[in-house]
């Protein structure tokens, strides 16, 4: 069976065209997979699936991941960072396991879906990443996702009641209808940056898109990992939320629209 999978022009030119066909005619690919993004297992032969490389200075790993999580991409990392993951395998490192492709380098998974507030329909998404936060310099254990974003004016929330409110300098940037980033205001108070960027454009429906321009604000949800996952479903991704409101794992602000 053929298998479902997704090599990107840019992973193309790294592994070159011979190795590229190889992975698309079932060789050297796992049917099953654990993927890099929500570390949920995958299956290449049912599911789409994308490949992602990692790139150090002098080492490259090959990993896989749900098409509906990242899309084929080729991610740079420390050389350090791909050495470690390396060394902790035994045996052959061709067909490493998505799981321990850099183990210690957490990327945001950002999830969008409609929830419903006080009887309406608003665009929201939902940030996770995949794995703790810590602050920038800090050798300590832990996870300060959440402390970081309240500090930055995220509220936190224990029930999904009432919308909260607007974050100023914030914005979610939406062009041609596709998800580009979530904006942050510049330390110098210039133009505002990217605070999360997707490596390409990500789609939303169209009942997000008709709610976002309608409301011209997009709702933010971020918990800290595992406290969300993956899911398929929007009454799976609300029941989620609530759990982690209740949990008081969830911060979340209104953030105005940028773009169409």
């Amino acid at each position: 069976m053929p298998r479902m999978l997704d090599v990107s022009d840019e992973v193309r030119a790294e592994i070159g065209d011979e190795e590229a066909d190889r992975l698309l005619a079932g060789d050297n690919t796992p049917g099953s997979y654990d993927c890099t993004s929500c570390r949920t297992p995958g299956d290449s032969e049912r599911e789409r699936t994308s490949t992602v490389l990692f790139i150090g200075d002098e080492t490259a790993v090959l990993a896989f991941a749900h098409a509906g999580c990242l899309p084929s991409q080729v991610v740079q990392v420390a050389e350090e960072q791909l050495q470690g993951a390396v060394r902790s395998i035994s045996g052959d490192t061709a067909d490493l396991e998505a799981e321990k492709v850099v183990p210690e380098q957490a990327v945001l998974g950002v999830t969008s879906g409609l929830v419903l507030i006080a009887g309406e329909l608003h665009p929201a998404l939902v940030v996770e990443p995949t794995g703790p936060i810590v602050r920038p310099g800090s050798t300590a254990a832990g996870d300060d996702f959440l402390p970081l974003l309240i500090e930055q004016g995220f509220m936190p929330v224990t029930e999904l009641s009432s919308v909260p409110p607007v974050l100023h300098g914030w914005s979610v940037l939406l062009a041609m209808g596709q998800l580009h980033a979530v904006l942050q205001p510049a330390p110098n108070g210039g133009q505002p940056v990217a605070w999360w960027q997707a490596h390409q454009p990500l789609q939303v429906t169209e009942g997000w898109r008709a709610a976002a321009n309608k409301h011209q604000q997009v709702l933010m949800f971020a918990a800290p990992v595992g406290s969300i996952g993956r899911q398929p479903r929007e009454d799976l991704l609300r029941d989620a939320l609530d759990k982690a409101a209740a949990n008081g794992q969830l911060v979340a602000s209104v953030l105005p629209l940028a773009g169409t």
